[in-house]
């Protein structure tokens, strides 16, 4: 005996201003009787501060109140009963009627480190306090309404970066400091959640051997505790866009699918803020590098490393 929710789209991505609609499944080996059929539409952003990237203070305060964008509950069935077998019933819910005052903005799905936007359905059936209720949750995907994006295409705009042993905060192996590297290249900075994140690079000198060309994509989350901002950025997605030494004068294309739900439109609210970077990592071949193929923290700065960040706005498009 179960039930299970069947969302009318495959991809369960709806828009703020589009119905959403399904049907429940039940799944009855004998016929059974029931008070109501209750469904439940709740969004919201969960906030949280792991101890790790927070000070005494911050670690205090640990999972923070969540802001809640929508809730909503309809009845989609009176009293009565459901026969054995497979039932099907239909149901649809408006996520934002024009007529409702909304609680928040509808901010797109989100899963990060400690900012989470998630939106979610349930469907209960409620069968007394003799028999325990059937209920069924599933996640459903959101994305900027239509009317909010902008109606010409985005154009990606890039930066132009270079990096050399001077462009390096970190200290350097001595061969690497005394016979020098220089790549330069160029990378978006703003681009679409429907492109690619494009580019090129090309290593136009090095002293010593390249063991691997990385493409790091960092999300970079701040929640606003009391009068302090707690800040983590960490690692999501790698790319590797060259294996081993280069040819130096070859220009490396960079080309990286975005991952759909470790990335929104880039946010600045009031609480809280989602941000990303892109990080050009170039590791060198070395005794040390070869002695340390696994690190803990992949963006630590290493002697036989060396890198160059660049902030990255996504944005939502037609």
């Amino acid at each position: 005996m179960s039930i299970e929710i069947k969302l009318s789209r495959f991809n369960r991505i709806y828009r703020p201003d589009e119905i959403l609609e399904g049907k429940l499944i039940a799944r009855l080996t004998s016929a059974i009787s029931y008070q109501s059929i209750r469904l439940t539409v709740n969004g919201a952003v969960n906030l949280q501060v792991r101890g790790g990237s927070a000070g005494v203070v911050e670690s205090l305060y640990g999972v923070i109140k969540p802001i809640l964008i929508v809730k909503k509950v309809v009845d989609i069935r009176s009293s009565g009963k459901i026969g054995s077998g497979i039932t099907e019933i239909p149901f649809s819910v408006i996520l934002k009627d024009p007529k409702e005052e909304n609680l928040e903005k509808f901010y797109e799905t989100f899963h990060g480190g400690n900012i989470s936007i998630q939106y979610l359905i349930t469907v209960d059936v409620v069968r007394g306090y003799l028999h325990k209720s059937l209920s069924a949750t599933t996640e459903f995907i959101v994305e900027s309404e239509k009317d909010n994006l902008p109606q010409k295409p985005v154009s990606p705009e890039t930066v132009i970066f270079y990096i050399t042993q001077d462009t390096q905060k970190h200290a350097l192996l001595p061969e690497l400091k005394s016979g020098g590297f220089r790549v330069t290249g160029k990378i978006c900075t703003q681009c679409s959640l429907m492109d690619p994140l494009g580019g090129e690079l090309t290593v136009e000198k090095s002293a010593i051997p390249i063991q691997s060309i990385d493409i790091h994509l960092l999300r970079v989350e701040s929640i606003l505790i009391g009068d302090r901002i707690s800040t983590e950025s960490t690692l999501m997605q790698t790319t590797q866009i060259a294996d081993g030494d280069v040819c130096r004068g070859l220009t490396l294309p960079i080309y990286i699918i975005l991952p759909r739900l470790l990335t929104c439109p880039t946010i600045f609210a009031g609480p809280f803020s989602i941000e990303f970077k892109v990080s050009i990592v170039i590791t060198f071949l070395s005794d040390q590098s070869k002695q340390h193929k696994k690190v803990a923290d992949p963006k630590a700065p290493k002697p036989w490393v060396a890198m160059e960040c660049v902030p990255l706005e996504l944005v939502r498009t037609m």
